[in-house]
């Protein structure tokens, strides 16, 4: 890891609703307080502008059309703010190669250098069709989703980024394959259940975080959306060592803003090379 980077990042916690202008107003302003506060990159949550399922479609299509007003605004931000951004997820109706989906939509997370120019995008691979003992009952994400298939990495001020989503989380081997490709932090935006992240929220980010010795910075969406969908929130970051070093513990909008020492990193791995103690 020669020529390790540092600096601050800020993981933004929301509870999107079902009007996009309105939640893209919202990010705007969490976006602005990130940068004010010295963020150098800034992680929004999983659906941060589109939270409904019965929108995903329509606005994937516009989006990968070039009509939709996520993308361009998210491109604008970072370059008016010169701030990158890890734009969560949004919907869009193609594939890494262009070619448009017939009847779902991919949820992708697109990454912006701080002059605004798209530089990654990451497609969620795990999609979570689960029962959960909340007011919704049912979740049948591959309903509206095509799931990705491809493992993003992307060199930024911070250090080298690995991209994950949400339901990710629960998948080790996807973190171990970032870990492989050089990550040294690894991002999640996330819209946990309140049911399911009150269980395995922190112990999973900790686990994630320990085992391939790398920041995990985890915003969420956090708070009551509607009668039937609670989300968890507890938006945090978390060092190599497993520690937790910046979370919100409240629901409602705001932000996390951490240091992402690199020299704390390689201490870790020099000190505990797990990564050449592996026999499996």
């Amino acid at each position: 890891m020669a020529d390790s980077k540092s600096g601050k990042v800020a993981a933004i916690q929301m509870v999107s609703g079902p009007d996009i202008h309105d939640n893209l107003k919202a990010t705007g302003k969490l976006l602005a307080s990130a940068s004010r506060d010295g963020a150098k990159v800034a992680v929004l949550p999983e659906n941060f502008a589109v939270l409904s399922t019965k929108q995903m479609i329509d606005q994937g299509r516009r989006e990968a059309e070039g009509e939709g007003v996520i993308r361009a605004f998210i491109a604008e931000q970072a370059a008016k703010l010169g701030l990158w951004i890890v734009a969560g997820s949004m919907p869009l109706a193609t594939g890494p190669d262009g070619q448009f989906i017939d009847d779902r939509v991919r949820a992708s997370c697109l990454v912006f250098d701080d002059s605004g120019v798209e530089v990654a995008r990451y497609d969620k691979v795990h999609l979570f069709d689960a029962m959960v003992e909340d007011a919704q009952g049912q979740y049948r994400e591959s309903d509206t989703f095509e799931p990705g298939s491809q493992v993003v990495t992307v060199e930024t001020p911070v250090g080298v980024l690995g991209l994950a989503i949400c339901y990710d989380l629960r998948f080790p081997e996807l973190f171990r394959a970032l870990r492989a490709k050089g990550a040294e932090w690894i991002t999640l935006p996330s819209a946990f259940t309140y049911h399911t992240g009150e269980a395995h929220w922190r112990t999973l980010l900790g686990a994630r975080a320990i085992e391939n010795q790398v920041w995990m910075v985890a915003p969420g969406q956090g708070g009551q959306h509607s009668a039937r969908r609670r989300t968890y929130g507890h938006s945090m970051i978390v060092d190599p060592w497993g520690k937790i070093v910046g979370e919100r513990e409240e629901d409602g909008p705001g932000v996390v803003i951490a240091e992402l020492d690199n020299e704390h990193l390689e201490e870790v791995r020099l000190r505990m090379p797990v990564w050449t103690h592996r026999r499996l």
